[in-house]
């Protein structure tokens, strides 16, 4: 499930991974050599006749075949390359795993891995702990970080665990995939996402075409292999490339439908699963529906920071009730679209840089802050904020390969509407009584409706023989990740445990201080219990201005 300074993106919008606006993508760029690898022997094709069981069946055998070899492999790690920003005593290394797991002995891709080793006693290590902070598109390469940055709320687990990530296939460093030129990708401004007329629908139609069509051209090789569940194998073969009998993972946002489908796929390889921030799981929800619930969240959380801001109206000066804080939105948006500010910071980058709030509460002071400093005369603060760094060439790659990882996965794990008049109803109908993101959120994933390849099922989320109990995380009023998909994957996960942080809306909820929640994660991780029944926390301390 990050807020994206240039074209908004669910996870980032079904994750932003760590509070703050500094990318966590891993530089993407040319295929890295070494990235793609022939194998000289296919596996046999399915037959017509039963040909998706036949397939199922051929994935099973392949990341069974996938792990053998990567547990008799391991993974030689070194000292990470200067240019990845991890330093020592933090090891880098890579795993290789099949593109397409019914031909294991097909092409292959290498996945970017990187640990940071149990800071405990050898009686104390209790094996990894892999980390996926979102998306999807997102890197868990920062994860260890968490280990040489000290983190309080982590210490305890950093003990007892290596803490491992990734970047999951097509992001980062491993097979990278893309859609577009990175330069013209980020480059402002861009059309008001909120349609006047027919024309301005017409003209995001031609866009979102555009936008599958590039992602064809530019990594049509990699697009049908580019869904949650190959993410989840790959899982797998990680865990048994670090020597891990059974998976230890801590998944936020989007990370939480891959923590999902692997507890579904793989029930009795899992030990212990965190999983944090929601995302619905239901067929019924995975892609569309599941985005149009998303703009309902968004518009009311961005409510309750418009009332945050209005009670700290002494500091602000922006309003002092949400009404008038809503009103000088409007006007700021209207002006920003007669004359970009700078040039270059139009309504499309303003809703960039102002999706943070509803987001994260760590970015309400923030944002207002900018928003008041704007307001007293200081533009270049918005601007700073809201427009891309067209010299960041490195930053703005990146974001575009998150974009891309995301659509690519999220059009291929699911049958998308390919009616314009379904999505024209849906949004409209939505952006009457939720305005803030609804449009904005449609021409993000209108690419799907148009996607250039075949579009699977989503699995059937449930409980497998052998799954141990799954702690779940959540707030109630989470705008990325919806309340009901923390309650719908609790049912489905028999003998899960849910931890509900009530009146909160900040997504990511481990990375919070509040020790209601934090030493019961604690706990679980370090022991493996919970409680006898689900827990109910107070939110975390409200921001202060």
């Amino acid at each position: 499930m990050r807020p994206r300074r240039h074209r908004r993106r669910i996870g980032r919008r079904w994750g932003r991974f760590h509070v703050g606006r500094t990318a966590v993508l891993g530089t993407a760029g040319a295929l890295i050599a070494g990235t793609l690898v022939a194998g000289a022997i296919s596996a046999p094709a399915a037959s017509a006749d039963g040909r998706h069981h036949d397939r199922v069946g051929s994935e099973a055998r392949g990341v069974r075949i996938a792990a053998e070899r990567s547990a008799e492999a391991g993974i030689d790690w070194k000292s990470c390359p200067e240019d990845w920003g991890l330093t020592a005593p933090i090891q880098c290394g890579w795993v290789t795993v099949p593109l397409d797991y019914a031909k294991p002995n097909g092409k292959k891709i290498k996945l970017a891995v990187d640990r940071h080793v149990s800071t405990g006693t050898k009686g104390e290590r209790q094996g990894a702990l892999i980390y996926n902070p979102g998306g999807p598109g997102g890197s868990g390469m920062r994860f260890p970080t968490r280990v040489t940055a000290k983190n309080p709320l982590w210490t305890k687990t950093a003990k007892a665990y290596d803490f491992v990530g990734f970047d999951p296939r097509g992001v980062g460093r491993s097979a990278p995939i893309s859609c577009v030129d990175p330069q013209e990708f980020v480059k402002a401004p861009k059309a008001d996402p909120v349609p006047d007329s027919e024309a301005d629908k017409r003209a995001q139609r031609k866009l979102a075409r555009e936008y599958a069509e590039g992602c064809a051209e530019r990594s049509g090789w990699m697009l049908p292999h580019m869904t949650t569940p190959n993410t989840a194998r790959d899982l797998d073969v990680i865990r048994a490339a670090l020597g891990e009998k059974k998976l230890n993972f801590l998944g936020v946002s989007y990370g939480t439908y891959l923590g999902a489908v692997y507890g579904t796929l793989f029930p009795t390889h899992v030990r212990r699963m965190v999983v944090d921030s929601v995302v619905n799981p239901s067929r019924e929800s995975i892609w569309y529906r599941a985005n149009l619930n998303q703009d309902i969240a968004f518009q009311m959380r961005w409510d309750d920071w418009k009332a945050w801001v209005a009670k700290h109206d002494s500091v602000y000066g922006i309003g002092d009730t949400p009404q008038k804080v809503e009103k000088e939105w409007l006007k700021l948006r209207a002006a920003a679209k007669k004359e970009p500010i700078g040039g270059v910071v139009g309504p499309a980058e303003l809703i960039g840089f102002f999706q943070s709030a509803p987001y994260y509460d760590s970015a309400w002071a923030p944002t207002a802050k900018t928003w008041s400093a704007y307001r007293a005369g200081d533009t270049q603060a918005l601007i700073d904020a809201a427009a891309p760094d067209m010299s960041d060439l490195a930053g703005n790659a990146s974001a575009e390969n998150g974009n891309a990882v995301y659509t690519a996965v999220e059009c291929a794990d699911a049958k998308w509407p390919t009616s314009w008049r379904t999505w024209d109803r849906d949004n409209t109908r939505l952006h009457e009584k939720y305005p803030f993101m609804t449009w904005a959120n449609a021409w993000m994933n209108l690419p799907c409706a148009t996607w250039p390849t075949k579009q699977q099922t989503p699995l059937n989320v449930k409980t497998g023989k052998g799954l141990p109990p799954v702690l779940i995380v959540q707030a109630t009023r989470d705008a990325a990740t919806p309340y009901e998909g923390a309650v719908e994957l609790h049912k489905r996960f028999k003998g899960s445990r849910l931890i509900t942080e009530k009146g909160a809306g900040s997504h990511g909820v481990t990375g919070l201080a509040n020790p209601c929640v934090n030493e019961r994660v604690d706990t679980y991780l370090l022991t493996g219990k919970t409680d006898r029944r689900d827990v109910t926390c107070t939110p975390h301390a409200t921001p202060k201005p």
